[in-house]
């Protein structure tokens, strides 16, 4: 090895030790008689100095290095003289006094600063990302990441699961998202598919009898992408036999507290995690994926304004449509210009408008619609509100997807303005009871909510023949603080009622042959219940680390355009390959 020790190990057990160091030039400080260096390696920096009197030639070779060199460094450790001390670094009460100093490699001057964490354009960072690698921040996620991992392996096999790997080149079985398709050589005109997830695999494990599988599985999904989605990602992928709802849920309960408290200094703000049904869900925050580390829940008015003078309340609930409103504590006196900016907020999610009412101190009302309301009417939409003096109720009169998306993007918002959503606390909810089917208009069909093979609610097989859209499935996502971090859910393991749910999707036997004659063929030799769960790495490194998106925790991310900024990719390829592949570009 050419170093005896890591950067950010010495301590003041150290002094009078000889020690061999290598590492980069994080900062460098010429004193006239002195050479300061602070090398730093993965561990952590250390302060390195020369002096020309001792070491003529290391004071030499340090005088010549620069930030981002790589330097091989021999000395002995010493305290720091009094009152010099930096208690801003664990090193900060010694240094090391170099009798040898080599540049084993100069460094150009990097395009950004490696040694802090101040603002980069993240075209620049993607571009040079082995660069950005290199700085604190970086390393700390995917150490972090790492340590997941670690503690997710160790987990599951004192639990006596076994890690599978599954192919990479599959099927294309299209299952919501695009496939990324892969040309065969040896088959001319036919494709591989690369996995959205192992999700047949796994399903056929259990039918091969492994009952408990997991994989640190690599996915690719060809859709359009934003913070929180990349065109490949890693799931933690679990299937298992003979289980229940129950099972699977408390499973990965007891995993994600143990990864929260063994793997990071976040604060969990339930525990045991709260469940909220689907519906409730809805109701309360107008979205399946609900960030609870705050309140400002939605509140129906429906009812109380179905009879009043405003006609966009009264005619939106006469024709089917609802009013929801939030209550937004101490912002009774938001100006019009702060509450038309909230309106084009809803507005972008589809809203026509945005109603307000405002409590002032002394129990007076301003409102954009109080005085077509009734005395009776305002107090009634105060009461159900829970408004205070000072606080200030929003809404929005639409059909209810569009009430619910507008008022649930509105809640985040404010919620980020106030404060309240901090990122040193993590809030998770399960959401069950989903419906198993939702009702394409544009396709007249049933398409599945989760995926082709999350098996009904026992009691509501019978709904499947009368009504589907009121069947409920076995499925389950895990949310944190407004992002899901893991979906699953009990498959089906019955070729009939297999079949049954491809028919109401609109597959023909045919079709459903082709796609997935493998899985129905599996399904008559004996498959056992099973269910599974896949939380994402990606999304739940990135909550543990408080970074706003994915690409923070991934050593080579793509960008919003799924683009490699760094090595190019996608790019052209050499006509041969593509001739040796029996594929010619056409020009639209």
């Amino acid at each position: 090895m050419l170093k005896t020790h890591n950067c950010g190990e010495l301590r003041t057990s150290h002094i009078g030790q000889r020690v061999t160091l290598a590492g980069w030039v994080n900062r460098r400080r010429d004193h006239g008689g002195l050479v300061f260096i602070d090398l730093r390696d993965r561990s952590g920096i250390v302060q390195v100095v020369t002096n020309p009197d001792a070491a003529s030639e290391a004071h030499v070779a340090a005088q010549q290095a620069r930030n981002e060199y790589v330097l091989q460094v021999k000395g002995v450790v010493q305290a720091r003289p009094e009152g010099l001390a930096n208690p801003d670094i664990p090193t900060g009460e010694i240094e090391v006094v170099a009798y040898e100093l080599k540049i084993l490699n100069p460094a150009k001057t990097p395009p950004f600063y490696i040694y802090d964490d101040r603002p980069v354009d993240e075209a620049l960072r993607l571009k040079y990302r082995y660069l950005d690698l290199r700085r604190q921040r970086m390393q700390r996620n995917l150490i972090l990441r790492h340590r997941v991992v670690k503690y997710i392996r160790d987990f599951l096999d004192a639990r006596d699961f076994v890690e599978i790997e599954t192919p990479i080149l599959f099927k294309s079985t299209p299952e919501g998202a695009r496939d990324y398709l892969v040309p065969s050589r040896l088959h001319p005109g036919k494709f591989y598919a690369l996995p959205q997830s192992p999700q047949q695999l796994k399903q056929l494990l259990m039918v091969a009898g492994y009952e408990k599988y997991f994989q640190i599985a690599r996915c690719f999904r060809d859709e359009d992408q934003r913070g929180d989605r990349q065109p490949e990602f890693t799931q933690l992928d679990i299937e298992m036999s003979f289980v229940e709802r129950e099972d699977v849920m408390a499973l990965i309960e007891e995993l994600m507290i143990g990864i929260v408290e063994n793997c990071s200094d976040r604060q969990l703000l339930f525990k045991p995690f709260p469940r909220l049904t689907y519906p409730e869900a809805m109701r309360r925050f107008g979205t399946d994926r609900p960030d609870m580390r705050f309140g400002m829940e939605l509140r129906d008015v429906s009812d109380l304004v179905a009879e009043c003078d405003f006609g966009i309340f009264s005619k939106t609930v006469a024709t089917g449509g609802q009013v929801k409103g939030l209550r937004v504590p101490g912002c009774g006196t938001y100006s019009r210009r702060q509450i038309d900016e909230l309106a084009e907020l809803v507005q972008r999610e589809g809203a026509k408008g945005l109603a307000w009412l405002a409590l002032g101190h002394e129990g007076e009302v301003r409102s954009s619609f109080a005085k077509f309301l009734t005395e009776d009417e305002v107090a009634g939409i105060v009461e159900r509100m829970e408004a205070e003096p000072g606080d200030l109720s929003l809404f929005v009169a639409d059909r209810p997807p569009v009430v619910n998306e507008a008022l649930s993007a509105l809640r985040l918002e404010l919620g980020e303005r106030l404060g309240l959503r901090d990122r040193t606390v993590l809030a998770f909810c399960w959401v069950i009871d989903f419906p198993l089917f939702e009702w394409d208009e544009e396709g007249q069909r049933w398409d599945p909510s989760h995926h082709l093979f999350t098996a009904p609610m026992p009691e509501d097989v019978p709904l499947l023949e009368t009504d589907p859209g009121a069947a409920r499935g076995q499925q389950y996502d895990l949310v944190c603080n407004g992002e899901e971090v893991a979906g699953g859910s009990i498959r089906i393991h019955q070729r009939e009622v297999q079949e049954k749910i491809f028919g109401l999707i609109g597959l023909d036997v045919e079709e459903a042959q082709e796609r997935f004659g493998h899985m129905l063929e599996a399904f008559e030799y004996g498959t056992p219940p099973h269910g599974g769960i896949a939380p994402g790495i990606d999304r739940l490194v990135m909550l543990l680390a408080g970074e706003p998106n994915i690409r923070e925790v991934i050593a080579f991310p793509k960008t919003q355009q799924a683009a490699d900024l760094m090595a190019g990719a996608p790019s052209t390829v050499d006509p041969k390959q593509l001739e040796e592949l029996h594929i010619r570009i056409v020009d639209k």
